[in-house]
């Protein structure tokens, strides 16, 4: 019996091309999520450092009259094995101060990895008024086999929260961004 057909070989090297293409946009993922996210202003408010009175350039002085609880989760994408959550579960905070928590993290693995934290936030409204300063989530962390390392966040949140948010959710899910040539050495 000779090989397969012209049509065959055709449906191979173009399935072939695909599922390479798929691949490779899975490794893309998580970079282009958050260039996206950076352009349209979503899911995330980096301010590089700047504290929020520098970046409005005004007045934001702490409001005592009214807190917000903000709640702090962690998920690890795909059964990634990594020790990852926060320090604490929620805080109560007045719009205009700034506040840090911190997140623990640790490489379960013998080998080194690089993880990527992407966040979310809930309600939605309350996206634009949450000002990341220093955030974990802002490069990639790389940690040895069995390494860990405490990560700060350091927040703001703006007195024109809408009055009716009273709990801010902000959840961080952890996905693998080692490089391919450090996974096959592991």
């Amino acid at each position: 019996m000779s090989g397969p057909s012209k049509s065959h070989k055709k449906i191979y090297v173009i399935g072939g091309i695909a599922a390479a293409v798929m691949f490779a946009f899975s490794f893309a993922l998580v970079p282009l999520y958050s260039l996206l996210c950076k352009s349209i202003g979503t899911n995330t408010s980096t301010r590089g450092g700047q504290l929020l009175t520098e970046v409005k350039g005004g007045d934001q002085s702490v409001d005592l009259t009214r807190t917000v609880t903000v709640q702090f989760l962690s998920v690890n994408h795909n059964g990634l094995p990594w020790d990852f959550y926060p320090k604490q579960k929620s805080i109560r905070v007045h719009p205009g101060e700034s506040n840090k928590i911190v997140y623990f993290a640790k490489n379960a693995t013998d080998k080194t990895m690089t993880v990527q934290a992407i966040p979310s936030m809930t309600p939605t409204t309350s996206i634009s008024h949450f000002h990341k300063i220093e955030c974990f989530c802002f490069n990639q962390q790389t940690l040895k086999g069995r390494e860990s390392r405490d990560m700060a966040l350091v927040f703001q949140i703006d007195k024109d929260l809408p009055k009716d948010v009273h709990v801010i959710t902000l959840a961080y899910t952890l996905f693998d961004a080692t490089p391919k040539e450090e996974a096959r050495k592991g």
